[in-house]
């Protein structure tokens, strides 16, 4: 392995082998960069995307919390865009991250908004 980034990616291809969203149940989609966190629920089937969320946001950029507090807030305001769409049940794709920090913050307030996964 050449480098942190070689070893993430081989993580995210492997993750992305067993991993596949429906129309029914949607892969909720993760991506963490240094300042920001997004969440997206995407039908692999025809390679669309249902709903995103992100810290950019202006209601949850607007408030000054940290980063593992915003990114609660993220997984929140995905849980409502899916039950406006109907749905309740997702399979969780952590982009190639550990599952600790924001990662599973965006998991615990999701679960919390209603989706189960």
């Amino acid at each position: 392995m050449s480098n942190k980034l070689d070893s993430k990616q081989k993580i995210k291809h492997r993750i992305r082998k067993k991993v596949s969203g429906t129309a029914i149940k949607p892969r909720l989609s993760v991506f963490r960069s240094n300042s920001e966190i997004y969440a997206q629920l995407i039908n692999d089937d025809n390679g669309t995307t249902l709903a995103s969320a992100a810290s950019s946001d202006k209601d949850i950029a607007a408030q000054k919390i940290t980063k593992v507090e915003k990114a609660k807030l993220v997984g929140q305001s995905i849980a409502r865009k899916a039950a406006d769409l109907g749905l309740n049940l997702c399979v969780f794709d952590r982009g190639g991250n550990l599952y600790h920090g924001r990662v599973k913050a965006v998991a615990d307030g999701a679960r919390e908004g209603g989706l189960k996964f």
